[in-house]
């Protein structure tokens, strides 16, 4: 039983035991019988809060260790080559599920297998820009493009620091994680991605001949 079942179990019991016990006792004092010992069970309430005031509350909740893994922190991602020409290409959104989708019923709303283009039903109006942050071509070519100042535009990053990018360009900033990557077929850093219709059109840009 853990700490918090065993408290609720105490709890209710001795609940129990208080309400019951003024009745019994108008009625007839039975007295005591057979042999009485001491109750040697801890009470869980007691137990858990000195189990609480051992813990070091500075170490878990330190600042600074706070600070550097907000600052330090990477998602699974992947490096892209620099693009070497401008090139742009359409990227089909259509999905499978992997699974079914229950209709809440009992039955089955959407089967595994089912195909869809979640395009058809929404309209993405976001543009992504996606480079790689540790390049500084590609991080001078985003900030002097007119991304940088859309509201609009997502920028995500393959490599690089989230947080120092996001402070030196006063905008926020994401990781393109490998589903990204994958999603949109990327090939290489800087892209722009945009809807098109049906699909979602990827612009590699040549941050050199820009």
């Amino acid at each position: 039983m853990t700490v918090r079942s065993s408290f609720i179990a105490t709890l209710m019991f001795t609940i129990c035991i208080c309400a019951v016990t003024p009745l019994y006792a108008s009625v007839h004092d039975l007295g005591t019988l057979g042999h009485t010992y001491p109750v040697t069970e801890r009470d869980a309430l007691e137990e858990l809060i000195e189990r609480v005031s051992r813990v070091d509350w500075q170490k878990v909740f330190n600042r600074e260790k706070i600070k550097d893994a907000i600052r330090n922190y990477r998602p699974d991602t992947a490096l892209l080559p620099r693009a070497q020409r401008e090139r742009t290409r359409l990227v089909d959104m259509t999905y499978t599920l992997p699974f079914d989708i229950p209709d809440g019923k009992g039955g089955i709303l959407y089967p595994r297998g089912y195909t869809f283009n979640p395009l058809d039903y929404i309209h993405f109006d976001r543009t992504v820009v996606v480079i790689d942050g540790e390049d500084p071509e590609q991080v001078r070519w985003f900030s002097h493009s007119k991304y940088a100042g859309e509201i609009k535009t997502m920028l995500l990053l393959t490599a690089g620091s989230y947080f120092d990018l996001a402070k030196e360009l006063n905008r926020p900033v994401f990781y393109a994680t490998t589903d990204i990557i994958h999603r949109f077929q990327l090939q290489a850093v800087p892209s722009v991605i945009r809807q098109e219709g049906r699909y979602m059109e990827v612009t590699e840009i040549d941050v050199m001949e820009k």
